[in-house]
């Protein structure tokens, strides 16, 4: 792989002033290279009593899926527009570790099997990363395409407690030492908003996951409030941040302390129009996504400018 950052520009490849992951997904694949969201047909251990009901106040009936269709419809769709694109298959909504072993090689290896699959992406908690589920991925990891995204949102014990999400952060620190330990590629999920969080609560947690080992990616989420979540019940009229403006600061700060070769693969929400409650102006994700292009010009900086300042 290339080294995708000018110093001279102060760009990464495809003229962005951050690692977008699918600029190097284009480049390891050659192509443009999709995400097809799947519905593996998992539950969750916070949903069904293991751990707790209900699942984490934000998640919305379908366990954060709402775009997930079968692999074949949305090759047919997207073929039109991208011919020759390449696609992994993203085991998306609710966790998907949460089966038996047997259970989950015979899913990952029927997806697999599909000749226009490159490889897969499988979200999950920390907490459902057994010995022996690890060992299935790190077989896979050796044959195929893998990574795994990991559900964390904060390092905050108090605000995880009040969202429901059912594990310490302890359980996190251990998930991401055996995925680095076995070579397999993992992503972070934080969300920006979440009740009672500071801004700088919130760069305390990108600081902490931005120095884990073997960190490939990073999602940052602006929490949404949806119909059919917890939160709808709860904090029906809260917004997380007061403009699209706001946002975009803390999104900016965030990306100038993820370390360069850390791949971004969110900066926003992404909740359908027809079930968002708040913040109203979320599901104008292209206006966000643009204005955090032109903050990082206007200001002149980039991802990773103070990543190695003060750690």
């Amino acid at each position: 792989m290339k080294d995708f950052f000018n110093e001279k520009t102060h760009c990464f490849c495809g003229g962005k002033r951050f690692l977008a992951a699918g600029s190097w997904l284009k480049e390891y694949f050659g192509q443009k290279t999709i995400k097809l969201s799947i519905d593996g047909g998992f539950t969750c251990p916070n949903r069904d009593g293991s751990k707790g009901f209900g699942g984490c106040t934000f998640c919305s009936d379908t366990g954060s899926g709402e775009f997930a269709s079968s692999i074949d419809e949305q090759i047919r769709l997207l073929s039109k527009k991208w011919p020759s694109a390449k696609y992994l298959a993203y085991f998306q909504n609710h966790t998907n570790t949460y089966a038996s072993v047997s259970e989950l090689r015979q899913k990952y290896c029927d997806i697999l099997g599909n000749p226009k699959i490159e490889g897969l992406v499988i979200g999950t908690r920390p907490d459902c990363l057994s010995d022996d589920v690890l060992d299935l991925l790190e077989e896979i990891n050796k044959n195929h395409f893998l990574w795994v995204e990991l559900g964390l949102q904060t390092i905050h014990q108090k605000t995880a407690d009040e969202f429901n999400r059912c594990y310490d952060l302890c359980e996190f620190d251990r998930a991401v030492d055996e995925l680095s330990k076995r070579g397999i590629r993992y992503v972070v999920h934080l969300i920006l908003g979440l009740p009672d969080e500071t801004h700088d609560m919130m760069l305390d947690s990108v600081r902490y996951v931005s120095q884990k080992p073997g960190l490939f990616g990073m999602k940052l989420h602006l929490l949404n409030i949806v119909k059919g979540s917890a939160l709808a019940c709860t904090h029906a009229d809260y917004l997380p941040f007061s403009s699209i403006d706001e946002y975009v600061d803390l999104v900016v700060k965030c990306l100038e302390i993820i370390p360069p070769d850390v791949t971004i693969h969110r900066l926003t929400g992404d909740a359908p129009r027809s079930i968002l409650i708040s913040p109203p102006w979320s599901f104008n994700k292209r206006t966000i996504l643009n204005r955090i292009d032109e903050q990082l010009s206007l200001r002149d900086t980039w991802q990773g400018k103070f990543a190695f300042k003060d750690q």
